[in-house]
């Protein structure tokens, strides 16, 4: 019978495969701040841009959710927790976020969520915490303090920096309820149909809160400004529906399916690094020495407290909240 060699074994091209779609979807999410920013800069609304961003996927997702109705029944709470946590809060808080704070810092911001679940999981779980894992706590405050420069008194706009820790905290809220909604011995929902009724319920929900019936429809056939140069305003639409939202949204889920969801989670934290570049990059957002420091201890942080997880929860102290399957699409799916 014949035997594979580690080095080419099929497990081993899984993980590289893994490994080479969370970067994809790494790549995917980072990129939508940058694309956003010109539309909002341009006139829109930020609350009107995650309402295209997040329709327009609900649409391209579409025969997924009818493909997966039965989840409709079977996993109600989880499906609107994720429409109205990883879907419209998320997207809402950074987007607004960034039309007053520039990207590369919302999103530093937003990567303290998992040292706020851990927070969660310490004082309202009363669930002990990994040495490790605290940590990552310590060090992700701290890089946050240098990313905003406490010292001189917050230099960015304080509603932005409260708008970013708001897309944090959504990112808790659905980890916590990740948390919950795994029960032993029942099957596990399929990630995709979350994804696209997490679409539809976020959709319906922003449909009411970003009313875009008010909507300056017009500007969508103009152009933007992208750090002087002049962008269809229809193409970053595009990106930001079909890019940063659909691919960067499947790829994560597709990459957790490959790897674990801590390795998968720790590769996401590419992502604050590859907006931070782009918006340098693309829109000329260059941040201070000082401010490149934090942002490295940010992610080091995230990326400790993240990969303290045990693999079960009995294992012995926890680091952060999820298990099952919505543990694995926590690692992706609130991605921004």
């Amino acid at each position: 019978m014949p035997v594979h060699t580690s080095q080419g074994s099929p497990d081993n091209r899984g993980k590289g495969v893994g490994l080479g779609l969370a970067l994809a979807s790494a790549v995917a999410f980072g990129g939508s701040g940058v694309a956003a920013k010109p539309l909002i800069e341009a006139g829109l609304d930020p609350l009107h841009v995650v309402w295209l961003r997040v329709a327009g996927a609900a649409l391209v997702m579409l025969p997924l959710a009818v493909r997966h109705r039965a989840l409709v029944r079977r996993r109600p709470a989880l499906l609107v927790g994720f429409g109205l946590l990883a879907v419209a809060g998320v997207q809402a808080c950074y987007f607004a976020a960034i039309s007053r704070i520039p990207v590369g810092v919302a999103l530093l911001v937003e990567y303290l969520a998992p040292a706020l679940v851990l927070g969660w999981v310490r004082f309202v779980q009363r669930r002990p915490v990994t040495r490790a894992a605290a940590l990552g706590v310590v060090l992700a405050v701290g890089g946050l303090a240098c990313v905003v420069q406490v010292w001189s008194g917050l230099s960015f706009d304080v509603v932005g920096l409260l708008l970013a820790l708001g897309a944090a905290c959504c990112q808790v809220g659905y980890f916590v309820l990740s948390d919950q909604g795994s029960d032993a011995g029942e099957e596990a929902p399929d990630p995709l149909g979350v994804i696209a009724y997490g679409l539809l319920v976020g959709t319906v929900v922003l449909t009411v809160v970003a009313r875009p019936w008010t909507m300056d429809w017009s500007l969508l056939g103009g152009s933007a400004d992208m750090n002087g140069t002049s962008v269809a305003a229809s193409l970053l639409l595009g990106w930001i529906v079909l890019i940063a939202t659909v691919v960067a949204y499947v790829t994560g889920v597709l990459s957790v399916r490959r790897l674990s969801p801590q390795v998968a989670g720790v590769v996401a934290c590419l992502e604050a690094v590859i907006a931070t570049v782009l918006a340098w990059v693309l829109l000329g957002e260059h941040l201070s020495a000082p401010q490149i420091v934090g942002g490295a201890v940010v992610l080091v942080g995230a990326f400790i407290a993240q990969s303290s997880a045990p693999s079960k929860p009995s294992d012995g102290p926890v680091a952060s909240g999820g298990s099952g399957a919505e543990r694995e699409l926590s690692a992706h799916g609130t991605a921004v």
